[in-house]
């Protein structure tokens, strides 16, 4: 963790709440970003970005610097994310059988490719994931978290994750041709 980082955490821990500030203006723009792929709705995103803030104020004497600042407000941030939405939104089902049987290199080339037209078939297809995905895909597609990060974010395996994560391209890909069904959650 950083030096400046650990300096800021103390001085707060020890009545100077105004450092606060200094922590949410570096990553706020992040937390936002994370949640927003979860929800799809600024609002949402906007008061869960405040929660997160809030609960981690609230939090500080808990945390342990066992892991950085940023990997451990991503984790608040990320269940609050996923709390929130749980009872929302509808789920995309795929056959698991199709998932085993697809070629990586197709995956690849329908995930990579920068059409027009395929990257807003992608768009399409993320917003058709469940929250927990779009959140994995989130932290390590746009945000560049490390397989590492992901695990401490979510108290997932490393294993888990890398799975995860190639299961859901998988899933992308037969969103993106069609190839799947939804059932929406009442």
């Amino acid at each position: 963790m950083e030096k400046e980082e650990i300096n800021i955490i103390e001085s707060i821990l020890n009545g100077n709440s105004r450092q606060y500030t200094v922590l949410v203006e570096k990553y706020s723009q992040q937390i936002f970003s994370l949640i927003f792929q979860i929800t799809e709705n600024q609002e949402d995103a906007e008061e869960l970005t405040q929660d997160t803030f809030l609960k981690a104020y609230q939090n500080l004497k808990k945390f342990k610097q066992e892991s950085s600042f940023s990997t451990w407000i991503y984790r608040i941030a990320y269940n609050t994310a996923i709390s929130a939405t749980r009872k929302k939104k509808y789920t995309c089902y795929v056959d698991e059988q199709q998932l085993t049987i697809l070629s990586d290199v197709n995956v690849d080339e329908a995930l990579n490719s920068d059409s027009e037209e395929n990257c807003e078939a992608l768009r399409e297809a993320v917003s058709k994931l469940d929250a927990k995905e779009k959140a994995l895909i989130s932290m390590f597609y746009e945000d560049d978290k490390s397989i590492k990060d992901i695990c401490e974010i979510t108290l997932e395996t490393e294993s888990n994750i890398k799975v995860k994560l190639h299961r859901i391209r998988c899933k992308l890909y037969l969103l993106m041709k069609g190839e799947t069904y939804e059932n929406r959650k009442r």
